[in-house]
């Protein structure tokens, strides 16, 4: 223990309120009383976002104590999913937000401690271990106070807790500011793309067309199953979980291998093969793989391309369709495009100086982002430590 640092239970130095209980006919499609749920808070960078607000009816009553207000801690106290649970966002200002029976809101003592330094204490590794012995393995979707309330934090002098949340504060604004750096090149990117070659569906700019199974060959991976009786050789197996993976032209490696015996059952294919996620949450994204291996049956994989098309322009051309294509993907258990639909897409052909030349701007994008990207990753292992030294 630190000097003048004690340890105490979250229940000694914060209280709790749940949140706002509602019918289904209390809501509505818009009004001005709102309520914020478990949606809400990113999962990732642990902020506010307002996508898909609960509004409901004007005359509904809402108790200011059931309202979010500055240097309350947003915590989400039940969820299907567990990985949701205890999942927290700052509340840097009063808002007329309400939260919703789900939810829950932390309200630190702020004559012994600094709320925002129990909510980066809520970010840490022995929080998620805390939350982890609470639920015990056990597929439970409810946290409760009571066991909530038991969570020891490292409390020093608040002149102390000040330096240690100013010092977080810093880390995350430069990493917040490079993710901002990283999506303004990929606006870039795409408004580049816009400025040479127009919308590549509507094809305003008249540019010459042929089907894409003109272009190359199409063809749709496959999936030993079960596939546990697979896992485990030498040979890389590419998951539709990859296609997030790497950056936005290739995917450099994958973490599961099958056995030779599972390639009876997918598509054995070569570096340099463009591959394009054709159902689910990742349909639309492409990648160019720099490596040998097999692909589930989430891929489509497009090989053998003409050479009247240069492959980065052909995946960025589909990227930039992602909307269009899972706009027409058939309804069914998860939209999924077959390699009739992939075939017959009307694929535009600028001259190969132009695709060339757009090329060219795309990878001095991509060595920025290549830094960035780097970059966010050395400051995130330094906050990281700076946790571990503070609240481990």
């Amino acid at each position: 223990m630190k000097h003048n640092w004690t340890y105490k239970k979250l229940g000694e130095i914060a209280t709790f309120s749940r949140g706002l209980t509602f019918s289904k006919a209390d809501v509505t499609d818009v009004s001005s009383k709102k309520v914020l749920r478990s949606n809400n808070i990113d999962l990732n960078n642990h902020s506010l976002n307002y996508d898909d607000v609960a509004c409901l009816n004007e005359t509904f009553v809402i108790p200011d104590e059931k309202k979010l207000h500055k240097g309350n801690i947003f915590i989400c106290m039940s969820n299907g999913s567990t990985q949701h649970l205890g999942k927290v966002a700052f509340i840097e200002d009063d808002i007329e937000y309400a939260f919703g029976g789900f939810m829950g809101a932390i309200h630190p003592n702020e004559k012994v401690v600094y709320p925002k330094y129990i909510f980066y204490s809520c970010l840490s590794t022995e929080y998620r271990r805390f939350l982890a012995s609470i639920l015990n393995g056990v597929n439970i979707n409810n946290l409760k106070w009571s066991e909530l309330s038991l969570f020891p934090i490292p409390v020093p002098p608040l002149a102390t807790q000040s330096r240690i949340v100013s010092e977080l504060d810093l880390l995350q604004s430069i990493i917040d500011k490079q993710k901002t750096q990283l999506k303004e090149l990929d606006n870039l990117a795409q408004a580049i793309f816009y400025d040479m070659f127009g919308d590549p569906v509507e094809n305003e700019m008249g540019w010459v067309v042929k089907d894409l199974g003109d272009l190359c060959e199409v063809y749709r991976g496959g999936s030993p199953r079960p596939i546990e009786r697979f896992l485990g050789g030498t040979i890389p197996w590419i998951k539709i979980g990859d296609a997030t993976k790497g950056d936005d032209i290739y995917l450099h490696q994958t973490k599961e291998h099958i056995i030779e015996e599972g390639l009876k059952k997918t598509h054995y294919i070569h570096a340099g093969s463009l591959i394009f996620a054709n159902c689910g949450v990742s349909l639309g994204f492409a990648r160019i793989i720099t490596f040998d291996g097999c692909i589930h049956d989430g891929w489509l994989a497009f090989d053998n391309v003409s050479k009247s098309i240069e492959k980065v322009f052909l995946l960025k051309s589909l990227n930039f369709c992602t909307s269009y294509f899972r706009s027409i993907a058939p309804d069914g258990t998860q939209p999924n495009l077959n390699t009739a639909i992939m075939k017959s897409f009307k694929q535009i052909l600028p001259p190969l100086p132009m695709q060339k030349l757009y090329i060219a701007k795309i990878e001095s994008i991509e060595k920025q982002k290549a830094a960035i990207s780097k970059s966010i990753e050395e400051t995130q292992k330094l906050f990281d430590y700076t946790m571990d030294k503070y609240f481990g």
